[in-house]
C-alpha cells in the first residue's frame, strides 16, 4: 500500500533526539518523529508531595505534565489557562506519561526528591504521547546520571528504559508509528509502551467507529515490538552522548580553571 509519507508498512518516522535543548532542567531533550516536535524536561527537587509526608512513604515520587503549545496544530490551540482547566485529552496524557516513567523507576533508591518531567508539544504530525513517553525517559536517564555524577544518589533509579510508539489499521492493512493524515483516518488506534526488555507497560487501543479482530491486534502489538526495539537503541545512543558531552563541559571548565590559576 502506499502511505501518504511513503514509508513501509513496518517502518517508523525518523526520529532524533537533541539533548541539552533547556539548559535549566536537570535533564532534557527536544525528541522529533517525523514532523511531531516534543521538549521533555526532567526536573529534580528535594521535596516531595505531602501525601508521601502525611502517609510515611519512604522514597521519592515522578510525576508528569503535558501540553500542546498554541502554535502546535494547523489551527491555534487556546491554552489552557484560558479556559480555567486542563482539557480531558491533557489530562489522560500526562496520567500515562507519568504512569509510564514510574513503571520503570526504582523510587526508594530516588531518595526524597520528586522528579518533574514537563512535555510540551511544539509541532504536532501524529503520536505526541508516544513521543513524550519516549523523549522523557530519555530527559529523566540524563538527569539520573547527572546525580550520580554530582554523587547525590549511589545507583541510578531508573531500572530500564521504557519507549512507546503508536500503530493501527489504516485503509485495512496493519501500520506502524502513525502520522497524522493515518491517525485521522485510522479504522483502529493503537499505542503500546514496553521497557527495553520487551515487557509492557500499557496498551490502549480502540476501534474508531470500527471494529478489530484479535489477528488484527496481534499484527499492530508485532509492529509495536518491532519499532520500540529500535527506538530503545536510539535512546540509548541519545543518553550516551549527552553524558559524554557533560564530560567533555566539565573537562573544559576544568582546564580554562587550571588555566587562570
Amino acid at each position: 500500500m502506499n502511505r501518504p509519507d511513503g514509508r513501509q508498512v513496518e517502518q517508523i518516522r525518523e526520529i532524533t533526539f537533541q539533548p541539552g535543548i533547556a539548559p535549566h532542567a536537570t535533564g532534557s531533550v527536544l525528541v522529533s518523529f517525523g514532523d511531531t516536535r516534543v521538549i521533555c524536561t526532567a526536573c529534580v527537587e528535594d521535596d516531595v508531595p505531602r501525601w508521601m509526608k502525611q502517609q510515611k512513604v519512604k522514597g521519592g515520587w515522578l510525576t508528569a505534565e503535558y501540553n500542546m503549545l498554541p502554535y502546535s496544530t494547523l489551527q491555534r490551540k487556546r491554552r489552557d489557562i484560558s479556559v480555567g482547566k486542563l482539557d480531558g485529552r491533557s489530562s489522560e496524557i500526562q496520567r500515562l506519561i507519568g504512569r509510564s516513567l514510574r513503571a520503570v523507576m526504582d523510587l526508594k533508591a530516588l531518595g526524597s526528591r520528586t522528579v518533574w518531567v514537563d512535555c510540551d508539544v511544539l509541532q504536532a504530525d501524529g503520536g505526541t504521547r508516544t513521543a513524550s513517553i519516549t523523549g522523557g525517559c530519555v530527559a529523566v536517564a540524563i538527569a539520573m546520571n547527572k546525580l550520580l555524577a554530582e554523587k547525590k544518589i549511589k545507583q541510578s533509579p531508573l531500572k530500564q528504559l521504557v519507549a512507546a510508539v503508536s500503530a493501527g489499521i489504516y485503509q485495512g492493512e496493519a501500520l506502524l508509528d502513525l502520522n497524522y493524515p493515518e491517525d485521522r483516518d485510522a479504522a483502529v488506534d493503537f499505542n503500546v509502551v514496553m521497557t527495553e526488555k520487551g515487557q509492557f507497560v500499557e496498551l490502549q487501543g480502540s476501534g474508531e467507529e470500527d471494529v478489530f479482530t484479535a489477528e488484527e491486534m496481534a499484527s499492530m502489538v508485532s509492529l509495536a515490538q518491532q519499532g520500540i526495539q529500535q527506538i530503545v537503541a536510539l535512546q540509548k545512543e541519545a543518553i550516551s552522548n549527552a553524558d559524554q558531552a557533560d564530560e567533555t563541559s566539565l573537562q573544559d571548565l576544568a582546564q580554562a580553571f587550571n588555566f587562570r590559576k
